[in-house]
């Protein structure tokens, strides 16, 4: 009897005991929840909304193209640069157009006339050859990229063109094409880069005058066709964000393009080309757009010895290129699309400066300046681009 209530004491103990137990880990867990549930530390996913997501990164880029037409230098326009000591110099030729040439990121010109230099003897028309000085004002003026493909490539031979690729390969800050020294440096890309812009610069003729090209010298001079245009253009349209094409082509004298001409247009307009720069015709031409393609048809003579207003008459034109990569995509845009006439000055074959129309006189111009650049805005706006006033580029009232 005394055992079993033993038993029954020790029962009664251990049944307190548990309660005791249990009670004190509820209260502990209680505790434990009530302080996760007040510390930030440990609030879940499911009680506050997620971060946000970081915006895609964009990134943008800009830079400006100038453009001018022929250097055409004739008798007196390349006399005119000889002083008393028997050197050359064209500076005063350029002075009043360098402002506008100094802000380009790319200054574009078509070396009209081979550089052959002094040795070969310097001519004039039909077969020309002009001092490699004429390159030097340029060069300084901040030219930095030139075409060497036209008609009168060939005029003085296979020596004269390798002094003028010589002379160019020594400026270093330039960009030619159209005519290379070897078959391999003409096959090659030549890619040049601004402002984190990429951009390919190739050059075409339709023709030489009649003089043969070498044979097993094609390289001598890019003749235009479509087939070796297509490699070319294909060969460097994936590996640059803007392609440039300056074309020597059409009619000379006459201000509209001809059906060859915009055949040529919509073919590279069709193989991705952004800017076509047209040049043979010694006067201005249209301006348009082929799709998202910049064509401008002739810029007319930079400077020459030509004796008719038209043909002293050229046009500076600038367009502004965008690039915007977003998404790990990259997208090009062209706009501001500008333009501002120039005007060869001379008296008595001496005194040769191109002036921009902004600061030109009807003294200078022997005509109304005001009617004679409301005749060019018209030429210019024979086309379906928005319309361009003469006279709005930067310095340009």
């Amino acid at each position: 009897m005394k055992k079993s209530k033993l038993k029954t004491k020790y029962k009664i103990i251990g049944l307190l005991l548990l309660f005791v137990i249990g009670f004190g880990s509820a209260f502990f867990l209680f505790k434990e929840r009530n302080f996760e549930d007040k510390n930030p530390s440990h609030v879940t996913k499911e009680d506050v909304s997620s971060p946000p997501l970081e915006e895609p990164k964009r990134e943008e880029y800009h830079l400006t193209l100038g453009m001018i037409g022929d250097a055409l230098y004739h008798t007196g326009t390349y006399k005119d640069g000889l002083k008393s000591d028997g050197t050359y110099n064209y500076d005063h030729q350029l002075d009043d157009i360098r402002p506008l040439v100094k802000d380009y990121d790319l200054a574009y010109y078509n070396q009209e006339t081979v550089l052959g230099g002094k040795e070969l003897g310097l001519s004039s028309y039909p077969c020309f050859n002009s001092p490699q000085e004429v390159g030097d004002a340029f060069v300084k003026a901040g030219f930095n990229l030139v075409s060497l493909a036209n008609n009168h490539t060939l005029d003085k031979g296979t020596k004269a063109i390798l002094n003028s690729v010589a002379y160019w390969r020594n400026q270093t800050s330039v960009m030619t094409a159209g005519s290379y020294d070897s078959e391999s440096d003409r096959n090659r890309v030549h890619i040049g880069e601004k402002n984190g812009i990429t951009y390919a610069f190739l050059a075409y003729t339709y023709g030489t005058n009649g003089i043969p090209v070498p044979k097993g010298k094609e390289y001598v001079v890019n003749l235009f066709s479509k087939e070796q245009a297509k490699k070319d253009i294909e060969a460097v349209r994936d590996k640059v964000d803007v392609v440039l094409v300056a074309m020597h082509w059409g009619v000379e004298y006459t201000h509209t393009p001809t059906n060859e001409q915009r055949d040529w247009a919509q073919f590279l307009s069709g193989l991705g080309v952004d800017v076509i720069i047209g040049s043979h015709p010694h006067v201005i031409q249209p301006i348009e757009f082929i799709d998202d393609t910049l064509v401008i048809y002739s810029l007319g003579n930079f400077i020459s010895g030509q004796e008719d207003l038209m043909k002293k008459i050229g046009l500076i034109a600038s367009v502004d290129i965008h690039k915007v990569v977003e998404d790990g995509k990259s997208t090009i845009t062209l706009d501001q699309v500008k333009g501002d006439l120039l005007y060869t000055y001379h008296r008595g074959h001496k005194g040769y400066r191109v002036i921009p129309f902004y600061k030109l006189t009807n003294k200078e111009l022997l005509d109304d300046v005001t009617k004679v650049k409301t005749q060019y805005e018209a030429i210019l706006n024979k086309t379906n681009h928005p319309k361009i006033k003469i006279g709005t580029l930067g310095l340009a009232s």
